[in-house]
């Protein structure tokens, strides 16, 4: 008799899983649920950001679903702009949550789809129970960075913004100037320049011109100095003390030749810091530098130089 409880006991069924996903929005949020593919998802809506109203719906997909309130739940969103908040919200409250890379979702190219928000998020919970069921071929999961890890990221990501928009703040300024025919330098004179250049009929340049031209100068400026003080933060990062994984990391590769104090610390940042890479391979695969095999039938591509060549057959 107490033999064949314990082999009632042990062949028990474990707790179903709550399978969700998320179609995010800037206003709302479509949220599909399900246990099995075998039925049909449970489809909601609620407003985007509202984690209140999200608890209170996953409570509810549970009770319809005849599930027990601490069934667990697993759950998959798009990275896009909501980036990673709602990843660290949901694994707060105990959510197994994986982020897909938008670009690695298949799709049926053969015809014209339907595409809303409702379907997307329907395709996207069944996906997320065949990648439960070990079949992750149709989408590609992302390593999601620590908090820290994100920060740390900012630093180097505003001087790339910057000296960007220093570069095409410069160009529209020499743009507007040659549609005059006219060439000056940007220098610290730039106002005194404008004001006594002239034009190939020997008058001033228009009045409206030289203001905004006067304006876009201002506004180089600034960028000006908040690239010095990026400058000085990135140096400074560079040479400190710090034992965090960012500084250790900088300190090695700038010794390197080859490697600057911008190379270093992009490569800190967005690699080492938070990503874990098990050969040298893959670390050239994530930069660019692995070629990726391309054959089909008399053809060879390579993807890294873009050069194609046809093999000889029978030679």
């Amino acid at each position: 008799m107490t033999a064949k409880t314990r082999h009632v006991e042990s062949s028990a069924p474990a707790t179903e899983t709550l399978f969700m996903a998320f179609e995010l929005g800037s206003t709302k949020w479509n949220l599909a649920f399900a246990t099995s593919r075998r039925t049909r998802p449970r489809l909601r809506t609620i407003a985007a950001g509202d984690l209140e109203r999200l608890r209170t719906e996953i409570a509810g997909a549970k009770q319809r679903q005849g599930l027990p309130a601490q069934a667990p739940v697993r759950s998959c969103y798009e990275a896009g702009r909501d980036g990673f908040w709602l990843h660290r919200a949901l694994h707060a409250d105990a959510i197994d949550n994986v982020v897909v890379d938008p670009a690695s979702i298949a799709v049926d190219r053969r015809a014209r789809r339907a595409k809303t928000d409702r379907l997307d998020a329907t395709a996207l919970v069944t996906q997320l129970m065949n990648a439960a069921a070990g079949d992750r071929r149709g989408w590609r999961e992302l390593h999601v960075p620590s908090a820290q890890a994100e920060a740390d990221r900012q630093l180097q990501r505003e001087w790339e913004v910057v000296r960007d928009d220093r570069t095409r703040l410069r160009n529209r300024i020499q743009g507007l100037l040659n549609t005059q025919g006219v060439c000056l330098e940007l220098t610290a004179g730039f106002t005194e320049q404008l004001t006594a250049a002239r034009l190939w009929d020997g008058t001033h340049v228009p009045t409206e011109l030289v203001a905004r031209l006067t304006r876009d100068w201002a506004h180089l400026q600034e960028i000006e100095q908040r690239l010095a003080t990026l400058r000085r933060l990135r140096r400074a990062r560079a040479a400190s003390d710090r034992t965090d994984v960012v500084a250790t990391q900088t300190r090695k590769l700038a010794q390197l030749r080859g490697i600057g104090l911008n190379g270093a610390l992009t490569l800190s940042t967005e690699l080492f810091a938070w990503r874990s890479f098990t050969n040298g391979r893959q670390v050239g695969a994530s930069i660019g530098l692995t070629p990726t095999p391309y054959r089909s039938d008399q053809r060879v591509a390579s993807k890294a130089s873009g050069e194609m060549g046809t093999a000889a057959c029978g030679l």
